[in-house]
């Protein structure tokens, strides 16, 4: 790469991060970190910073830090879409319908965030704890994530890598925020209960903090080095039991709803 393409690709970024409504403190540190590489000047090290940047700069810009999806609040339309997808559960259709009606009042007496109850769904393999969890989403019409827990090790798999380490990338959650291309979608946490044992204690951790709305409001991905707000996410765990979901957690779930006949 010339030094001629160099500054031309450094400006290139630099109209897309004007373009992308960061938050201000933000684009002005990306843009700074831009300035640097271009005094640096055509040189490998700068190539490379160049080639790091650019990979992170994409990721800021694809997330959206200020859209949202509107809310379908109808009771109605949430008990056909819950009536359609499932045979049964009457319990927890009406509890889920409780939560709809709360969340419309609230709507109506505060304008933008509304918070919903983190649900959480217990049951054995094929009792519908997924399929109930995509039909929420259906009913109030927001985008669809789901993040499965089975098997995680690490917390920095739910956080990500800071940009000093190499192949470094975001974590599970901002990689479905930006799947989802809003920051309210409904995210399913599922089977929260069958992570490692070795990492048990530090996913936990992260846990407490998605599902505290004085924390996740200020979610901090080790990648993007910058706070993001999760509280508009409705968030809807399930597990197979709960024995080995720490207490801290549990305190912060509506439930848990148990399912107990599997779907035929």
């Amino acid at each position: 790469m010339a030094s001629d393409e160099l500054a031309e690709q450094i400006t290139s970024l630099e109209e897309k991060i004007k373009t992308a409504s960061l938050p201000p403190d933000l684009e002005e540190k990306v843009l700074e970190r831009l300035t640097r590489i271009a005094r640096i000047g055509a040189t490998p090290l700068a190539f490379d910073e160049f080639d790091r940047t650019a990979e992170y700069i994409d990721w800021l810009i694809g997330l959206p830090w200020s859209k949202r999806s509107d809310d379908i609040l109808d009771l109605l339309h949430a008990k056909q879409v819950l009536d359609k997808n499932h045979y049964g559960l009457g319990e927890i259709k009406d509890r889920i319908l409780e939560f709809v009606s709360v969340m419309k009042l609230n709507s109506e007496k505060i304008s933008g965030n509304v918070r919903a109850p983190i649900l959480c769904f217990v049951g054995l393999v094929g009792t519908g704890k997924t399929t109930i969890a995509s039909s929420i989403s259906e009913a109030l019409g927001r985008r669809f994530a789901r993040i499965p827990f089975g098997g995680m090790g690490d917390a920095l798999e739910l956080r990500g890598q800071s940009k000093m380490h190499a192949e470094a990338e975001p974590g599970r959650i901002i990689k479905a925020i930006r799947q989802v291309g809003v920051k309210n979608p409904v995210i399913l946490l599922d089977e929260i209960d069958r992570v490692a044992d070795d990492g048990r204690s530090s996913i936990m951790g992260v846990l407490v903090e998605l599902l505290d709305p004085e924390q996740n409001q200020a979610f901090l991905d080790h990648y993007i080095d910058y706070p993001f707000d999760l509280s508009q996410v409705l968030f809807v765990t399930t597990a197979n039991n709960t024995t080995n979901i720490s207490t801290a957690v549990l305190d912060r779930l509506e439930g848990p709803f148990h399912l107990n006949k599997k779907i035929l």
